[in-house]
């Protein structure tokens, strides 16, 4: 594993690297991640993190950056679940439901894992439930409420140098950002998670999906063209 960033706080690491692109590969090892990206954006092993959900996701759209789900193995999973409320049960119906559309029940259950984590004391884990309600809202179209929601994850984050959550949080408010079509700061938070990620030591797979991310912002930037 990578060594850690050490003392410097993270959020001074991320800002850099998003306004440099310094966490990135050279251009055209960058190119090579912009070639073909719907065949490109698959899905990729889940890390401790992940959702638990990535065998029934069949794709990513590179248009919305949405996942593309195999509705019927979706569906078939929450019935296995049932009425289970472990947190690890309740963690994954709530990525099942947000990507079947159940909106109101997945919001329903992210505020259930919420006060199941803090009932915990782990605050590590509170925050991963926070970024997974953050999602919910997002599909709900509550983007302002959605971006405000991770900027305090990754600042819980950074703070506490929980460097695989800030990563985390850094993408997923990228993907509101790009909702928002606020591109510029979709790709610093896609670049910080791939800086960070790389100061953690993730491995290829979760680097490889920042990157991934990079390269669709970055064709909707050069197709907007410059700004006066």
């Amino acid at each position: 594993m990578a060594a850690r960033a050490g003392p410097r706080v993270f959020a001074e690491l991320a800002t850099e690297a998003g306004a440099s692109l310094a966490g990135l590969p050279p251009d055209s090892h960058r190119r090579r991640y912009s070639e073909d990206i719907r065949l490109s954006l698959r899905p990729r092993p889940p890390s401790s993190l992940q959702e638990h959900t990535l065998s029934f996701i069949i794709g990513y759209d590179p248009i919305t950056l949405r996942e593309e789900v195999d509705l019927l193995a979706a569906g078939e999973r929450l019935a296995e679940l049932g009425d289970l409320r472990s947190l690890a049960a309740l963690n994954e119906k709530v990525a099942l439901l947000r990507l079947v559309g159940r909106l109101d029940e997945a919001w329903e259950i992210a505020n259930e894992a919420l006060r199941q984590s803090r009932f915990t004391g782990n605050r590590e884990q509170a925050v991963a439930s926070r970024i997974r309600r953050a999602q919910v809202l997002q599909f709900q179209g509550k983007l302002d409420d959605a971006a405000s929601e991770l900027t305090h994850c990754i600042l819980d984050s950074e703070v506490h140098e929980w460097t695989r959550l800030a990563a985390y949080a850094r993408q997923h408010r990228g993907k509101v950002y790009f909702d928002q079509k606020n591109f510029d700061g979709a790709l610093v938070d896609f670049t910080a998670a791939v800086f960070l990620r790389e100061k953690d030591g993730a491995d290829a797979d979760e680097i490889d999906s920042s990157l991934l991310a990079v390269a669709v912002v970055e064709s909707h930037i050069a197709a907007r063209g410059p700004q006066s």
